[in-house]
């Protein structure tokens, strides 16, 4: 054997490392969810008398088999699970849990203590060692039927909460968040400028994004939204104009900005002030609905971007702007609802010959801005949410009080929205963290035909969860969150409830470098980059300061009281010194302003004739003697 192993050692040691099938070590899905698995402390906090979470379901066989075991089984799993020690009889072919140990049912004054689940009533045939157990033990039976009806009553909502990962990459919070229709890709936009777009398809455990769009230099991102066909995304950012992306990121173009210095709205082309809330419609994919702080919402076609269908102007109290803080289409499109500034909640009909007047006006609804509103898929009813703390539900047949007020609900970002799960049995939202508050970001999940805190799922327990959705698809939950510092979106799942989505890329690791992946660091060799080759710094500034300081320049120093104080001659008069001179010495005469320029010269002329000194006698020698004809003038007056 020994000379065997030499043998193939010494054949194998002649090919390369690469050659042959290279055996792949394979992780188990099992280990992997473990991996991303929620704590349970930190997972759910059970609220208004409801059950402990559902996010304590496991990923193994077992419980999956055991949707609503009752306490006392599942506190016997579990040590069953962390035991270590060998199977007692490894002949018996026992399919899901042991047995429990024969015997016959113990009374309830028994003070012995019983190990593992209750045993089956008698009669049933399963005390036989013969026979194979199939499936979970049973419950017992008697006072245990009450924990039996909790577990169902928890198990009704099916809320995905055992394992969670976190898109992370923005450096300020989350607050804008899409995901299309399909389930596969994720926009999330934040504070700091940016929007990330996420391919659950194309990306591996490592949770990049494939793309990071910077829609307006220096202004937050406030929502995304996706078209019904999911081929393009809308972006609403402080700005006043929105932007139209394809599926890739590529920019297809913006709305038109709108004259401010017109003081009618609907006169303008566009918002004039920083957006607040943008949707597409859910039906017509050329349709888009925005508002603004300006005070008005506005409908787009997104075939033009350089016109607006409609100018909806909210009714107001008075004449002035009010920012329009929020906007939501309903289930088909047919309504708009908009958040008012003044507290009010006003809703439009899309109709013929509709204009701005309201057909539902819910006056003073919260008492600080609305930052989320959302429809029922019937139409019916209306959630609202508000910097006020607090989430309201409003029946639109009576609008005259809310049907319910949930209280107790921080918020401090404009952008905290509502959302519903797939089948309407819940709603659900975020909060914000406080400074002397010790709970975190949370969750909360309500009833709503009960309308009644179902859950509180902690999410974070330093930031605040802004936004929030359930992906019908998916059955996934996603939630915003971040602080000043960091930012990112939390996805919620169960591996025996959910699909696709977060399951897909966690279970796929990442590509391991090979040798054909390394390069070369390129070398730029730049010899004028060299010290030696530097121009000199400049050293003007350098200069300048040198003049001014009197003892590097030399300088004499100046009279301070006296003649030539300041750098002139006291007695001059305010002259140079040179003119005074001059005029003392009598070169200088300033009558030359009254003379005649012809009488000045002419009186030099004698003088001139008599005593030349300049050009007479050069040309003295040479010069021929003038002779002047006489004129006939004078000949006739001889």
């Amino acid at each position: 054997m020994e000379d065997e192993a030499e043998i193939y050692d010494g054949i194998r040691a002649q090919f390369p490392l690469a050659f042959g099938k290279q055996q792949k070590s394979q992780t188990s899905l099992e280990a992997i969810h473990n991996a991303t698995r929620r704590s349970t402390a930190g997972a759910a906090a059970s609220a208004a008398g409801a059950a402990a979470s559902t996010a304590s379901n496991s990923n193994n066989k077992t419980n999956e088999a055991l949707p609503s075991l009752s306490s006392d089984s599942k506190a016997w799993l579990d040590s069953l699970r962390n035991s270590k020690s060998p199977n007692p009889n490894p002949n018996d072919s026992v399919i899901g849990p042991p047995r429990p140990p024969p015997g016959p049912v113990p009374d309830e004054d028994d003070e012995d203590v019983m190990v593992g689940p209750p045993p089956p009533p008698p009669g049933s045939g399963e005390d036989d060692d013969n026979d194979v157990m199939i499936g979970p033990p049973r419950p017992p039976v008697g006072p245990s039927s009450d924990s039996e009806e909790d577990e169902e009553e928890e198990n009704r909502y099916r809320i995905p909460l055992s394992n969670e990962i976190v898109l992370k990459g923005h450096t300020k919070i989350v607050s804008a968040l899409a995901i299309d229709h399909s389930g596969s890709r994720v926009l999330s936009g934040s504070f700091d400028y940016t929007v990330r777009m996420f391919d659950f398809q194309g990306m591996n455990s490592r949770l990049q994004s494939f793309r990071q769009l910077e829609p307006f230099e220096g202004h937050q991102v406030r929502n995304l939204s996706w078209s019904p066909t999911s081929d393009r995304f809308l972006c609403v950012t402080g700005s006043a104009q929105a932007k139209i992306y394809d599926r890739d990121g590529l920019t297809l173009g913006e709305f038109v900005k709108g004259d401010m210095y017109i003081r009618d709205l609907k006169n303008t082309k566009g918002h004039i002030s920083g957006l607040t809330c943008g949707e597409w419609h859910p039906k017509t994919k050329e349709t888009i609905l925005t508002s603004s702080e300006d005070g008005s919402l506005r409908i787009w076609d997104v075939n033009d971007f350089k016109s607006q269908k409609q100018v909806i102007k909210p009714k107001l109290a008075r004449p002035g702007r009010i920012p329009v803080t929020t906007c939501a289409w309903d289930r088909e499109g047919k309504c708009i609802a908009g958040g008012i500034g003044d507290g009010s909640i006003q809703i439009w009909t899309l109709k013929p010959g509709w204009g701005s007047r309201p057909d539902i006006y819910i006056e003073k609804s919260h008492s600080d801005d609305i930052t989320g509103l959302k429809f029922s898929s019937d139409g019916r009813t209306l959630l609202s949410r508000s910097f006020d703390g607090s989430l309201k539900v409003w029946d639109l047949r009576q609008i005259k009080a809310p049907l319910k007020v949930f209280d107790d609900l921080p918020n401090n970002y404009a952008q905290t929205n509502i959302a519903f799960s797939p089948d309407e049995q819940l709603f659900l939202t975020g909060t914000s963290v406080e400074k002397e508050s010790t709970v975190g970001g949370l969750l909360c999940f309500y009833d709503c035909s009960k309308l009644e805190l179902v859950q509180r799922v902690g999410i974070s327990p330093s930031c605040s969860v802004v936004q929030c959705a359930w992906h019908p698809r998916l059955n996934q939950i996603f939630a915003t969150s971040g602080d000043k510092s960091q930012g990112g979106t939390h996805v919620l799942y169960d591996p025996t409830l959910s699909e696709r989505g977060a399951l897909v890329c966690v279970a796929r690791a990442p590509r391991k470098k090979s040798v054909d992946d390394f390069e070369a660091p390129l070398v730029i060799h730049n010899p004028h980059a060299l010290p030696l080759f530097r121009d000199q710094p400049s050293r003007k500034r350098q200069r300048e300061k040198i003049l001014k300081d009197p003892v590097k320049s030399h300088k004499p120093e100046l009279p301070i009281t006296g003649p030539g104080h300041g750098g002139r001659v006291g007695s001059t008069k305010g002259s140079l010194l040179t003119q005074y001179l001059l005029k003392q010495g009598g070169m200088i005469k300033e009558t030359w302003m009254e003379e005649d320029p012809r009488e000045a010269i002419l009186k030099y002329a004698d003088v001139a004739e008599k005593d030349p000194k300049f050009i007479a006698p050069a040309y003295a020698e040479t010069q021929p003697e003038p002779v002047f004809a006489k004129s006939d003038s004078e000949d006739e007056e001889k």
